[in-house]
């Protein structure tokens, strides 16, 4: 088997490249055509779908192979080889076979468990059957995919992991309060119109919020979403905004679901601090109602680290002295006061606290967007003042101490009673929304990555451990078979030569003994055949479960150098074998 896929997804490319090589049916066919005619590759397929693009072909050279199906798939999509190659994958083997399974039972799909794939997955073996390009490999693995990943869903509860997903991080929003409860009345804004955005905002409508607004990159798409929860019959208004809108419509809702296929930040920390800035000062009728968050984990939880204040833009005497104050409060109390009124003058210069991770940084000129020496330490200290740097030391000394205290990834809330103006849940892989606001007071944060940590026990963890352990054993069912199969062609061209071999020797028995009646002639006969046949017996079983391990492929060739076997013969017996339609799976029965 040498079976070659190179692609790329959702996990590998942004939107923007995906929405650029997409393949119209035209181009696969093309496509595929194109494929079958470049030397490397003797049968192939393409798995097109809006998240993915993946090129599957039988090649003779590794090398040579991954050259032209990458070169084929810039030139058919139109995205040039050179822009395309950092986003695209390459797998091998049964490394292809294991992601091919994975892809079936919905573990590569931005939606965890999703069924669609399957229907995609049989729409691409029926588009290799109809262009006669996809041959006995792509047949025997695509069916297979089929039958993978109905046994996921048919044996565990994969299916439902989105649902759970989400749930699970409406219910860490909530804490111990009842979802239900927690969102009754709430306006919530949902970024993205994809599967998972599209079953968060069901989720929400069916526990009880109030308003849904959808933002999405595509208008036509987001309207459509919000069309079909305003006629889901849950009694939820919502409508759709263009992307533009959303740090508008931050200062007024209360939940914020954000699932995208952008590779970049959607929501900085700046955006959801001038919301709640801004929905602080315009009061709860602008910003929609805040609710307060009991303490949820055992001790004491760390104080925050230093914030940046409502007021810190604003050039009038008034955001001053609010800049000013909010310094005074949200610093330690040990900073040095001296360091604190260089602070509060650059505030009023109109210089801003940015987020730098665990420590925050400030900027004595506007058009600077951080510390002059760099969050990370790293960038060059030329023409850096001692001022700069005395700030800096002070302000990461503050951020160290901070985050000594504070867990980077935490979303604890203080041991008081905390207002929590917006909830923000993060189901986007990588991030949407920048990890650095769950230090915002008045803002809770839950992602994937803390999902992760606090679901570890869940039962939507344990049906994808489950799904995984399914995909590791067919995979290596699926290569102990084809190794097997490669080797069949030789002991049946073995076989074909020994009965040969009888059929001339009791000819030969009748030259010399033509007085044997046709009982005699046909005892004899089934005599030799049985020794032939109780000789080859042991050797051939015995080769093909040596051929069905990994390193078998040797056997086949060792067994015809043994018996000196016409390659032409054993070719000929691998041809008629894949030409037989009694070989071939019904497409039908795997759909």
């Amino acid at each position: 088997m040498s079976l070659l896929v190179v692609g790329l997804s959702h996990r590998s490319a942004p939107v923007s490249v995906l929405e650029r090589a997409s393949l119209s049916a035209d181009a696969k066919v093309k496509l595929l055509h194109d494929t079958l005619a470049a030397e490397p590759a003797t049968e192939a397929t393409v798995l097109a779908t809006c998240n993915r693009i993946e090129l599957y072909a039988d090649v003779d050279k590794f090398h040579a192979g991954v050259a032209e199906l990458s070169t084929l798939l810039a030139q058919h999509s139109g995205v040039a080889l050179e822009e395309l190659t950092p986003y695209l994958y390459v797998h091998y083997e049964d490394r292809a076979v294991h992601h091919l399974f994975s892809v079936a039972c919905g573990l590569d799909s931005m939606v965890v468990g999703e069924g669609q794939i399957l229907g995609q997955i049989k729409d691409a073996l029926a588009l290799g059957q109809e262009l006669h390009t996809a041959g006995r490999l792509i047949n025997d693995l695509f069916q297979q995919a089929l039958r993978v990943g109905k046994r996921a869903h048919s044996e565990t509860g994969i299916d439902r992991a989105g649902q759970s997903l989400v749930t699970f991080g409406l219910e860490q929003l909530a804490v111990r309060t009842p979802v239900a409860e927690w969102a009754a009345g709430k306006r919530a804004l949902v970024i993205g119109a994809g599967s998972m955005s599209s079953l968060a905002a069901a989720t929400l409508a069916r526990v009880g919020v109030a308003e849904i607004v959808v933002a999405n990159r595509t208008a036509d798409r987001a309207e459509r979403l919000a069309e079909i929860l305003v006629a889901s019959g849950t009694g939820v208004r919502a409508s759709a905004v263009p992307m533009a809108a959303v740090p508008d419509e931050l200062t007024r809702v209360d939940v914020v679901v954000s699932c995208t296929g952008a590779t970049g930040l959607v929501l900085t920390a700046d955006d959801v601090l001038d919301a709640v800035s801004w929905g602080s000062a315009a009061g709860p009728d602008a910003a929609g109602a805040a609710w307060s968050v009991p303490v949820t984990e055992r001790g004491s939880a760390p104080d925050p680290a230093p914030q940046s204040p409502a007021g810190l833009d604003s050039a009038d005497a008034a955001g001053s002295a609010q800049a000013s104050a909010g310094l005074d409060s949200g610093l330690d109390s040990g900073l040095d006061s001296d360091v604190l009124a260089r602070l509060v003058a650059a505030a009023r210069a109109g210089g801003r606290l940015a987020d730098a991770g665990a420590a925050r940084t400030i900027s004595a000129t506007p058009e600077a967007d951080g510390c002059p020496v760099g969050p990370d330490g790293r960038s060059a200290l030329t023409g850096v003042d001692a001022n700069s740097l005395e700030l800096h030391g002070t302000w990461a000394d503050q951020g160290e101490a901070a985050a000594q205290r504070q867990p980077r990834r935490s979303t604890r809330t203080p041991a008081h009673a905390t207002t929590v103006r917006l909830a923000l849940l993060d189901l986007a892989m990588p991030r949407d929304i920048d990890a650095a606001v769950h230090r915002i007071p008045g803002v809770r944060l839950v992602d994937i990555e803390s999902l992760a940590e606090a679901s570890a026990d869940a039962p939507m963890a344990a049906d994808v451990d489950a799904v995984r352990g399914i995909v590791a054993q067919e995979v290596a069912a699926f290569g102990a078979a084809q190794r097997a199969a490669h080797i069949t062609p030789t002991v049946v061209a073995l076989r074909a030569m020994a009965a040969e071999v009888v059929a001339m020797e009791v000819a030969r028995l009748d030259g010399r003994v033509p007085d044997l009646d046709e009982r005699q002639r046909a005892e004899v006969t089934q005599t030799v055949r049985r020794v032939v046949d109780k000789l080859l017996h042991a050797p051939t079983v015995r080769v093909k479960q040596l051929a069905s391990e990994p390193g078998g492929a040797g056997y086949a060739e060792a067994l015809r150098e043994l018996f000196d076997l016409d390659p032409q013969t054993v070719a000929s017996v691998s041809r008629a074998d894949a030409a037989d339609p009694m070989n071939d799976d019904d497409p039908g029965r795997a759909s």
